[in-house]
């Protein structure tokens, strides 16, 4: 396995596919997945001509499971020690939910030439929790059913979620895959218990307001009006708003694992973007 390791001894698992001198794609995925959520999009944009990177996030799928480490900081730490170790640049950063704070934290912080764009994907970005500067966001006590659901019977919780809200399977008339929902729990298992039950705080109260407003390269924001995971009024729009070369694409109806249920549909928009 090709692993880069960090300055506090995590392994950090990474794929690294495609021609070394093409421009480089990388992919940070969501909670409480792992870099093979990106198949649809790494097999695309390989063939695309794209060399594509995609990591397992400290304490997901196969890297490290270190006790410590699980917030946005060390998260954007790991991935500068990962472009840094593959000397990435002009490359484009694109992130689901979690691995769209990630993305956020890393780009504000990139050193020049490293990043070209970057693509922020049904992401977490500006800020989940509800508070006295986001009323209208998310309660704590959801998030605090997440971390209680996943100590209770995580084998189980990671069955519901994608079931349910994350692919909008739960919605009349969805087409459910069980394949898909298979692919969630597998990448979910794989993963540390301890890791997943820091990470929800990591995306639920962190605040990116500061990182994308020092964000000055291109950046496609993309949000379903459907996202029942990362809502669509208090993501999107005020990401799109404060970032300043930000675009935001609405998808109609679309939920937050829409990479997976339409790649059909955000693959070439993504691809557009990178080439325009």
């Amino acid at each position: 396995m090709s692993t880069v390791t960090t300055s506090d001894g995590t392994e950090i698992f990474y794929k690294d596919w495609g021609p070394r001198d093409a421009q480089p794609i990388v992919f940070h995925h969501g909670w409480p997945l792992s870099s093979d959520d990106w198949d649809a999009q790494l097999l695309y944009f390989l063939a695309e001509g794209f060399r594509v990177v995609a990591h397992d996030r400290r304490g997901h799928g196969r890297s490290g499971q270190p006790a410590s480490g699980h917030e946005m900081d060390t998260y954007a730490a790991d991935v500068n020690a990962l472009t840094d170790a593959l000397d990435l640049r002009g490359a484009v950063h694109v992130g689901h939910s979690t691995g769209g704070g990630e993305v956020a934290r890393y780009v504000a912080r990139a050193a020049p030439g490293r990043v070209a764009k970057a693509v922020l994907v049904a992401a977490v970005p500006p800020v989940m929790v509800q508070k006295e500067g986001n009323p209208e966001g998310t309660p704590l006590e959801v998030f605090d059913g997440f971390r209680a659901a996943l100590a209770a019977n995580r084998a189980q919780f990671y069955i519901d979620v994608p079931t349910g809200p994350f692919y909008g399977f739960n919605r009349p008339g969805a087409e459910v895959s069980q394949g898909l929902i298979d692919r969630w729990w597998l990448q979910g298992m794989t993963g540390a218990a301890n890791a997943h039950y820091e990470c929800i705080k990591a995306f639920s109260e962190t605040d990116f307001t500061e990182d994308l407003r020092k964000i000055d390269v291109p950046v496609l924001v993309m949000h379903g009006t459907d996202d029942q995971v990362v809502p669509y009024a208090d993501s999107g729009p005020k990401s799109a708003e404060l970032l300043s070369n930000g675009t935001l694409k609405t998808y109609e109806g679309y939920p937050h694992g829409m990479l997976s249920t339409h790649p059909d549909v955000l693959n070439p928009d993504i691809l557009a973007f990178i080439r325009s």
